[in-house]
C-alpha cells in the first residue's frame, strides 16, 4: 500500500482544486495541477497566493513554507503531461455527471494501470462517474470540504466496483495529507456529510415556514449549541452522553414531529427562481452587501483557522 509515494496530479484549477493542490504541498507532496488554458491557471495562481498569504498573517505558516508550497505545485494545460507519470489523480471540476463520465473516461485511458482516479464530487454517484471507464475497481470519490486547505473531513467513498486496495491507498494519502478521512462504504447520494447536513437544512426550513422562530434565531440556535457541541462530539458520543435512556424518551414524541418534506421549500424556490442564491447575487435568505460579505467571510475564515491552529498543536509530537 501507498501513501506518501503516491504522485499526485489534481485534475481542474478551481477553487477546490488549488486547494487540494495546497494541502497536499503542505504536507510535502510535489503536485500537478491541470487547468483548461492559461487564464483559468492565472486565476489558480492568484487564488493560491491569497490563500497562503492569510494562512502567514494568522502565523500558521512562514514566508519559508509559503514558498516551499508554491514551489511544490506545478500548473500545466496539458491533460497527458499532468498525468503521465501520476499514481493518485484527484479530478475536481465542475459537478455535471456526463462531465465528469468524460473525463473520466479520459484520465482511464491517460493513467498507467496502477494509478488510482478519484473524484472530489460533494454527492454525485461513484459509481455512476466511473460508468464509462474500463477499469472501474480503480475509481473512488475522496470528497473534500469547502476550504479544502482549512476544513480536515475528507468522505472516501466506495463505489459499485472500487476494489479494497483503491479504498485503502485513498484513505493512506489523504492520513499523510494530514486529514480526517472517513470510509464510506456504500455508493448513497450525499454521502454521510451532506445527508446530516441537509437533514438540518430541511428542519431548519421547515421551522421558519411554522414561524417556530425568525431566521436569524435558528442559525444562532445552531451556532450556540450544536456548532459549538459537535466541534468535539459527534451525534452518537452526544447521544451517549446526554443519556441513552433520555434520548430515547425525547425520540419516542419528537421523531413524530419531524419534518419529513421531499420537495424544495416555497421560500427556496421562490428566491432562486429571482436569481437570489447568495452573496454572489447580493441576496439570498439574507441581503449580501459586500461589507456583509467580507464581514462574514473573514468571521469564518478565522473561526476555521483557530481549529487547523488546535488540529496541528494536537499532532506534533511531545519535545524530548
Amino acid at each position: 500500500m501507498m501513501s506518501s509515494q503516491e504522485k499526485l496530479s489534481i485534475i481542474g484549477s478551481g477553487i477546490m482544486g488549488h486547494s487540494i493542490a495546497l494541502t497536499a504541498a503542505w504536507s510535502g507532496f510535489h503536485v500537478k495541477v491541470w487547468g483548461t488554458n492559461e487564464p483559468d491557471i492565472e486565476r489558480a495562481r492568484v487564488g493560491l497566493e491569497e490563500k497562503l498569504r492569510v494562512l502567514v498573517g494568522y502565523d500558521v505558516l512562514t514566508e519559508s513554507e509559503k514558498q516551499d508550497i508554491i514551489q511544490a505545485i506545478t500548473f500545466t494545460d496539458s491533460l497527458t503531461d499532468c498525468v503521465a507519470d501520476a499514481t493518485f489523480v484527484i479530478e475536481a471540476i465542475p459537478e455535471i455527471l456526463e462531465l465528469k463520465q468524460d473525463y473520466f473516461k479520459q484520465l482511464d485511458e491517460l493513467c498507467p494501470e496502477n494509478t488510482i482516479i478519484a473524484s472530489n464530487t460533494s454527492g454525485l454517484s461513484a459509481t455512476e462517474i466511473a460508468k464509462l471507464t474500463k477499469n472501474p475497481m480503480r475509481t473512488v470519490v475522496t470528497h473534500f470540504w469547502n476550504p479544502a486547505h482549512l476544513m480536515p473531513l475528507v468522505e472516501v467513498v466506495r463505489g459499485k466496483y472500487t476494489s479494497d486496495e483503491t479504498a485503502e491507498r485513498a484513505l493512506a494519502l489523504l492520513k499523510a495529507m494530514n486529514k480526517q478521512p472517513i470510509l464510506v462504504k456504500k455508493d448513497v447520494l450525499g454521502s454521510v456529510g451532506n445527508r446530516l447536513q441537509y437533514a438540518i437544512f430541511r428542519e431548519a426550513q421547515y421551522i421558519l415556514e411554522q414561524g417556530i422562530a425568525s431566521m436569524e434565531d435558528i442559525d444562532a440556535a445552531i451556532r450556540y449549541s450544536l456548532g459549538r457541541r459537535f466541534g468535539v462530539t459527534g451525534p452518537f458520543m452526544t447521544m451517549d452522553m446526554g443519556g441513552l435512556n433520555t434520548n430515547a424518551a425525547i425520540t419516542s414524541y419528537l421523531f413524530e414531529d419531524l419534518c419529513d418534506r421531499k420537495e424544495i421549500f416555497p421560500a427556496m424556490k421562490e428566491l432562486v427562481d429571482n436569481g437570489h442564491i447568495g452573496p454572489k447575487a447580493g441576496k439570498g435568505f439574507y441581503d449580501w452587501t459586500p461589507e456583509f460579505t467580507v464581514q462574514m467571510e473573514r468571521e469564518r475564515e478565522e473561526e476555521l483557522i483557530h481549529w487547523l491552529k488546535k488540529d496541528i498543536e494536537s499532532v506534533k509530537q511531545p519535545a524530548k
